[in-house]
């Protein structure tokens, strides 16, 4: 738990430790009242005293009262302010960090339980920490400082006082000690929970194909369920400690009042009111001695879940990325768009096999270079390794002449517009998403817009939108369909004028036309850039200078169509299962 106020910063160990001298401010106050009391006690009692000095005494209780009153009120804004600026700032680093790993971290956490690391946790420690300076601090001066007030005025009533602070620090420790492992095990069915939840909210229209909402209902309800049970146990239990507490806390003040009627009337005359004056005030500090041990065990109550929170917070913030930035800004003197793999290999983290092994090939400026073979012969693999969503096992990939892990990332995704297999558009305007890449996407970059949007062909759909170029877009582009997701998608990296197109399986979901259309116009537009697609689509890939047939891993073949249909059987197989004998002739 304190390693994670490390994040704290200057300002705000400047604010908690002026919060500190109000606490101390506080403490005084609110241990002045039982010497007021006591004094007016006194006075009450004492034959003559004058009704002004009992008025005095009276207003000054009030006074600190008052001031106690006050300093509460800058204690809780010190707080809520420290706690709000730190969470704020949890999150961003989370944020930060999270966009900063690789597949591999992403898969090791999932994306649940960063979701509910980056809310749910840090929740939990700014709650702590709002209520951390009121309590953690104020709870131990207060009991000190008040222990120190009633030493010497009556061994009995300390006796009694200790014999209560014991049953509740021995209550506290058991209940913490039944309860630590729910509140670890709390955190671990709230990810599930959230893992269920979303799987169902993306995956909704399967779920309603196949009629499913039963199956994904008892999924649901068996998570929700652990999570509920747990809540349960924690609540039942943490619900003895009030009542116990508060039964203690009486008799505590039961016995003090016992006991100091049996001391008043064994003592002498003269002794009589100094006695009963010492058992006002002690039952006074007594109370605030329990009320501390009160403070602190609310303090356990969720202290655990906190520890626990801000020990997943650290594992993230704590996790360095596997992808490392390089130094490198530019390629060398005179390349652009210049691919070349040289000897690459590469085996996903704890895979039992290589995805792909020995893979060499040059791209050089302006060619279009595609991959085909069946699924799962590595295509996605081997695009995604140049954008270094996953480095290189053995081998290096060249851009330019730079290896791409000796690139700062800026640097080298300035080099690479890329489009993946599954369209994601951002909730915004077709405007915001086709300039998404760009490096100015606002109102005036709206002729470049259109321009990449019509070499996309999506030009007459969003024209017939609402809005036009400032039509609403949906979160991952829900109102639009599987095709007019690819050309945006498609746009946007056209927008981007980059040296090099990475297309994976970019084609999939256009119509035959639109994808000749598609294909003429980015011939056109792209010329001397190069281009890598993906395919499962050979009419797709025909016209490309050089075409690359992967097959569980390894190159099968490469070449051009007519060179492939006459020496690779693998790609001969394809195109006989999707060409005509005529298209094949020709």
């Amino acid at each position: 738990m304190l390693k994670i106020l490390r994040y704290l910063k200057p300002k705000e160990w400047l604010f908690a430790a002026i919060s500190l001298v109000f606490i101390i401010a506080q403490v005084y106050l609110d241990l002045r009242l039982p010497e007021t009391m006591s004094e007016i006690t006194t006075l009450v009692q004492t034959p003559g005293s004058a009704i002004g000095e009992i008025w005095r005494a009276g207003s000054f209780m009030l006074l600190c009262a008052l001031g106690s009153l006050l300093c509460a009120f800058s204690i809780g804004g010190f707080a809520a302010h420290i706690a709000a600026s730190f969470s704020r700032r949890l999150r961003s680093l989370l944020f930060d960090a999270v966009a900063a790993f690789s597949m591999g971290e992403l898969n090791r956490f999932s994306i649940p339980s960063l979701i509910t690391r980056s809310t749910n946790d840090v929740a939990q420690i700014q709650m702590l920490l709002t209520i951390a300076l009121q309590l953690v601090v104020k709870a131990p001066i207060t009991a000190a400082w008040a222990v120190s007030k009633i030493l010497g005025k009556g061994y009995e009533w300390s006796l009694a006082t200790g014999a209560v602070v014991v049953m509740l620090v021995i209550m506290v420790a058991i209940l913490m000690a039944a309860l630590m492992p729910k509140f670890m095990r709390m955190q671990t069915l709230a990810d599930n929970l959230t893992r269920v939840t979303r799987e169902n909210l993306t995956g909704l229209r399967v779920v309603r194909a196949f009629n499913a909402e039963p199956y994904q209902e008892e999924k649901f309800e068996a998570a929700n369920k652990d999570l509920t049970d747990t809540h349960l146990f924690t609540n039942r239990a943490m619900i003895i400690m009030m009542p116990v507490m508060n039964i203690l806390m009486s008799g505590l003040s039961l016995s003090i009042y016992w006991l100091g009627a049996y001391m008043i009337e064994a003592a002498e005359i003269g002794d009589k009111l100094v006695l009963f004056s010492n058992m006002v005030v002690f039952s006074q500090y007594a109370t605030q001695v329990i009320m501390s041990f009160m403070m602190l065990a609310m303090i356990f109550v969720i202290l655990p879940r906190a520890s626990v929170s801000a020990k997943r917070i650290n594992e993230v913030l704590d996790t360095e990325a596997a992808i490392k930035d390089g130094e490198a800004t530019a390629g060398l003197a005179g390349l652009s768009g210049e691919l070349e793999f040289h000897h690459v290999s590469f085996q996903y983290p704890d895979a039992a096999e290589r995805a792909l092994e020995d893979i060499s090939f040059t791209a050089g400026k302006g060619e279009t270079v595609a991959f085909i073979g069946s699924t799962g012969s590595g295509k996605t693999t081997l695009v995604n390794l140049i954008a270094r969503f996953f480095d290189v096992t053995e081998g290096e990939i060249l851009v330019d002449g730079v290896d791409v892990r000796a690139y700062k990332l800026e640097t080298l995704y300035d080099k690479i517009a890329y489009v993946p297999q599954s369209a994601i558009l951002l909730r915004g305007t077709v405007h915001s998403n086709v300039a998404y890449g760009g490096d100015d996407a606002d109102q005036h970059a709206e002729a470049e817009v259109r321009w990449a949007a019509g070499i996309a062909q999506a030009s007459d759909f969003v024209e017939d939108m609402e809005g036009g170029y400032q039509a609403a877009i949906a979160q991952g582009g829900a109102n639009v369909s599987g095709g007019q997701k690819q050309r945006l998608s498609i746009a946007r990296a056209v927008y981007k004028r980059p040296e090099i197109y990475i297309f994976d399986d970019s084609f999939s979901a256009l119509d035959f036309r639109t994808d000749r259309a598609l294909r003429k116009a980015l011939k056109t537009a792209t010329a001397g850039i190069t281009s890598l697609i993906v395919a499962q689509r050979i009419g797709t890939i025909m016209d490309a200078d050089q075409i690359i047939v992967l097959d569980e891993g390894r190159i099968a073949g490469i070449g051009t169509h007519a060179e492939l249909l006459r020496t690779c059987a693998v790609y001969k197989e394809i195109a006989v299962s999707q060409l005509s004998e005529e298209e094949l002739a020709s």
